[in-house]
């Protein structure tokens, strides 16, 4: 499955709906570089009256629904479609305390005409290690690896532009 001309439609209504929203998960790691796959993509927003209609917007422009497959025992909003989009809204995420938090360190990635606002991979590190389930450990060596090949990377680039100076 290619994901990114999903990417590029949720983006596209995420921007339109005025929906702000950040990408989380493997989707996220994926565009990090980690070599690891997903089905779905898994975003966390914040939880407001507003942003609840302008969820269901979203989910009409891109011909969805929306379920609640645990309520109300958690903050989950899945968002699905005929052809098998699944994207995950949620409220609360292990170990990240704060959206806002998490936008301020989290970066645009452009994907064709649009944009998605994609987590820091070390934020997407600290919460799988504090969700603590058996999928989410199997990927962490593969997300730290990444990690420490992207910190190698950009330490490398800032001092080949330094020599350049």
């Amino acid at each position: 499955m290619d994901a990114k001309p999903y990417l590029v439609e949720i983006g596209r209504q995420l921007k339109k709906a005025g929906l702000e929203a950040v990408l989380i998960g493997n989707a996220a790691a994926a565009l990090h570089g980690a070599p690891v796959t997903t089905v779905d993509f898994d975003f966390l927003f914040r939880k407001t009256p507003r942003n609840l209609s302008k969820l269901k917007t979203v989910a009409r422009a891109l011909g969805a629904i929306v379920l609640r497959p645990y309520y109300p025992a958690s903050d989950l909003y899945r968002v699905l479609r005929d052809d098998g989009l699944q994207i995950d809204f949620m409220a609360t995420i292990h170990g990240i305390r704060s959206f806002e938090g998490l936008r301020a360190r989290a970066h645009a990635v452009k994907i064709e005409d649009s944009s998605v606002l994609v987590a820091a991979l070390t934020d997407i590190i600290k919460s799988k290690k504090a969700a603590r389930r058996p999928r989410d450990r199997a990927v962490l060596e593969i997300l730290e690896r990444t990690l420490e090949e992207n910190t190698r990377r950009q330490t490398e680039e800032a001092g080949r532009s330094q020599e350049r100076k």
